[in-house]
């Protein structure tokens, strides 16, 4: 009878281990449906829910750059059934003042995707190329006006990383959004944008932009002709990113069922078709080396963010 008892104990724990998940997943998004965030997350989702064999049910929180979902998702129970999306602004809400957690209080899943920020200035402009504009950056030292997308977004940084790497003096235009900061460029308001390349494309392909450099390691995939500050003796990389994370303290079998099933999504055909299709560069990093980096990036903007903010 013991040995039966014994047996039964085993089969019984196994039995509920193999049923995760046996339930809808909650999927918890940062930012407002019809968005970059959104799109990303209901993409992956909808093609990991297929591997998982239960739904994930997607739900839009929005507020305070991200932090009140992020917030939710920390505080929320870590049984594998609520998980969410995490932005750049996981490693910037605590220097912005919107939160008090760091990117050490989940357990992150991993990096999706990178867009990098880009210098871009009216085609009609004096300048062919990113080394004619700087050096009339640095002739004319607090005259040249950059929009960025607001005090301490990420093209804010993105401007400030550009302005410290060539040492002189620019003039930071915030605007509600990129996309008011790109109207006033093609309005010949200010000089140029700090904004990604996805946000220029349009004024590109029409002929009344021009992109004279991306800020990241590699080229971008929709403009590959356009050289990286990198290439040209510029340590610049600034890019706004997004990943999957969990709450802390996950079981290990759970997070490995979920990160095996994410990876899936990840590799599959259709989603690397939709971040081609909008210029997002796949930039997939484990758990492990996504918490490495979103740290990196949080020491970063801790120092970068007060200034953006001159506190």
């Amino acid at each position: 009878m013991r040995r039966f008892f014994m047996v039964f104990l085993v089969l019984f724990a196994s039995v509920l281990f193999a049923a995760y998940p046996d339930k809808p997943i909650t999927f918890i998004i940062q930012a407002a449906p019809g968005g970059a965030s959104d799109m990303t997350s209901r993409t992956i989702t909808a093609i990991a829910q297929e591997i998982l064999k239960v739904p994930i049910t997607c739900t839009n929180i929005t507020g305070a750059s991200g932090a009140i979902a992020m917030k939710r998702l920390q505080t929320s129970k870590p049984d594998g059934y609520t998980m969410g999306y995490v932005p750049v602004e996981l490693s910037m809400v605590k220097a912005l003042g919107y939160a008090d957690f760091t990117p050490e209080d989940f357990d992150l899943l991993m990096r999706i995707m990178v867009i990098p920020a880009a210098v871009t200035v009216r085609a009609d402009s004096r300048w062919k190329n990113i080394e004619e504009f700087i050096s009339y950056v640095k002739a004319n030292p607090g005259t040249v006006t950059v929009g960025n997308s607001g005090p301490g977004s990420i093209w804010h940084i993105a401007a400030l990383s550009f302005e410290k790497a060539i040492g002189t003096k620019i003039v930071h235009v915030p605007f509600d959004g990129a996309a008011p900061a790109v109207a006033a460029l093609m309005g010949g308001h200010i000089t140029a944008v700090t904004v990604s390349p996805t946000e220029v494309k349009s004024g590109v392909e029409s002929g009344q932009l021009r992109i004279l450099a991306v800020m990241s390691d590699e080229r971008s995939s929709l403009f590959p002709e356009v050289p990286t500050l990198k290439e040209l003796g510029y340590d610049v990389s600034v890019a706004a990113w997004g990943g999957l994370a969990l709450p802390k303290g996950v079981d290990p079998q759970v997070y490995n069922t979920l990160a095996d099933a994410f990876k899936k999504a990840y590799d599959s055909e259709a989603f690397q078709k939709f971040l081609a299709d909008r210029g997002m560069t796949p930039a997939y990093l484990d758990g492990e080396k996504f918490k490495a980096f979103a740290m990196s990036q949080y020491n970063m903007f801790m120092e970068l963010i007060p200034k953006a903010l001159g506190k």
